[in-house]
């Protein structure tokens, strides 16, 4: 048991150790190539297209020749015993068995065991749903098709906002980190001009309260840096404690991602993957209804099938003397719909409501469509915008906040105007990384909604 225990913490360790040596080196784009291809929801999304092409052809095979084998023994423990009128009997052997010409004797017909062996061959030569099954089978895959590009970009888009959050994590903790060394250098030097008695203890109690909310911004900042790797290790498909590296930077990506010219672009809305849905919703009631109303025609098939049977008293079906005798049937089956009480024409009804419902959904997708384009398009032009007003603030508080510690240095301004500079230089680049981020992700909400993803 001891030695089984041990054997046990062993191989947790080990796989533990494991997982923390996967490592990964990730651009955004093969960060968002390994998640299509290693994502569960998008692994799941190519099984589910694997799955409705064999669905299509389980379905084709109805209409093809379907061959079915069938081998039965049976054996009477106690045979079936028939009454058969004593008047066909010979005078001789009525008198012999005591019986008259209007008594009935018992009898035992066949014999005591037997065995069939039939070879069946089935064809269905006209089935309204059959016809309506195949096409039906084609727009399932083609659901699953579109479902799988849907899930694509939805990946696509996750893996953009999880990769921007880590890199919005990491430039936070280096300007906090960048922050803390240049107030740290500020309060000791604030600290010596108070010991030698040239300033003030409240200069140097705004630099400590400043300090202290730094630090405890970098300690929250950098716990979420680590949740953001995790997040981002997830959605693309790998170890949640896997080592993963980012080659691009929030500055660079940024500028990759401002595209005047998509603000500009087409809007295509038979491209957009939740069109392509609708539409085939609306496809698959008409089929629906085509179904519902082909139940009303006949169907026909046609079956040839071939057996032998043998018989016997004892179980000699395997000696090579045993007589076999042989058996074929060809036969022509028509099922012909006649009276159903009303029950078609209530679920061809039914189907058309359903069908007219699937039309309105798709009129209305169409629509709110063309807001969420011209929504995206406008979060997208203002998320530009406001990137470049935050990038200016950012240089104006950033001169603002040098000529206030200048200021202050020489005994000009006061300690609380350095640190309403200082945190409002803070606030402004906080607001900038934000707005970086949010010309990434904005960017892709509209690809997204335009289903035009540019490699």
């Amino acid at each position: 048991m001891k030695n089984k225990l041990i054997f046990i913490f062993s191989f947790l360790c080990s796989s533990m150790l494991f997982a923390q040596d996967i490592s990964h080196s990730f651009s955004l784009q093969s960060a968002i190539d390994y998640a299509l291809e290693n994502n569960r929801t998008a692994k799941n999304a190519v099984l589910n297209i694997k799955a409705a092409e064999k669905q299509k052809w389980e379905t084709t095979t109805i209409g093809l020749p379907q061959i079915n084998g069938a081998i039965g023994y049976q054996n009477w423990l106690k045979q079936q015993v028939s009454l058969i009128p004593a008047f066909i009997l010979p005078e001789d052997a009525r008198n012999d068995l005591g019986l008259g010409l209007n008594d009935q004797f018992p009898t035992v017909f066949g014999t005591k065991q037997n065995v069939n062996a039939t070879v069946t061959l089935n064809q269905l030569i006209f089935d309204g749903s059959y016809l309506v099954g195949l096409q039906s089978a084609k727009v399932f895959l083609d659901i699953s098709k579109n479902a799988k590009e849907k899930t694509d970009l939805e990946v696509r888009k996750a893996v953009i906002n999880a990769y921007g959050n880590v890199l919005l994590a990491e430039e936070s903790v280096n300007i906090l980190e960048r922050n803390i060394a240049v107030l740290k250098k500020n309060l000791n030097e604030t600290t010596k001009i108070y010991e030698n008695g040239l300033g003030d203890e409240e200069s140097v109690e705004q630099l400590q309260i400043t300090l202290s909310g730094l630090e405890s911004n970098l300690n929250n900042t950098t716990r979420l840096k680590n949740l953001a790797y995790q997040m981002l290790n997830i959605t693309v498909g790998t170890d949640i404690n896997a080592k993963t590296t980012l080659t691009d930077d929030l500055e660079t990506l940024t500028a990759q991602n401002i595209v005047i010219e998509l603000i500009d672009s087409e809007e295509n809305i038979e491209n957009n993957i939740d069109f392509k849905i609708a539409e085939n919703d609306k496809i698959s009631k008409e089929l629906l209804l085509k179904l519902e109303k082909s139940k009303a025609l006949p169907s026909l098939s046609a079956f040839v099938n071939g057996g032998y049977s043998a018989f016997s008293d004892s179980f000699t079906f395997t000696d090579s003397d045993q007589k076999w005798f042989g058996t074929s049937l060809l036969g022509v089956n028509m099922n012909i719909p006649i009276f159903s009480s009303g029950g078609r024409s209530a679920a061809t009804q039914r189907a058309k409501i359903n069908l007219e419902k699937a039309k309105a959904d798709l009129t209305e997708t169409q629509q709110k469509l063309k807001l969420q384009i011209a929504s995206a398009k406008s979060d997208y032009q203002f998320a530009i915008e406001d990137y470049n007003n935050k990038k200016q603030n950012l240089n104006l508080a950033e001169r603002i906040e040098k000529k206030n510690q200048t200021k202050f240095f020489e005994g000009i301004s006061t300690s609380f105007e350095l640190r309403q500079a200082q945190t409002q230089l803070y606030s402004s680049q906080q607001q900038f990384l934000q707005a970086m981020l949010d010309v990434i992700n904005k960017k892709a909400e509209l690809e997204t909604v335009l289903n035009t993803v540019n490699k």
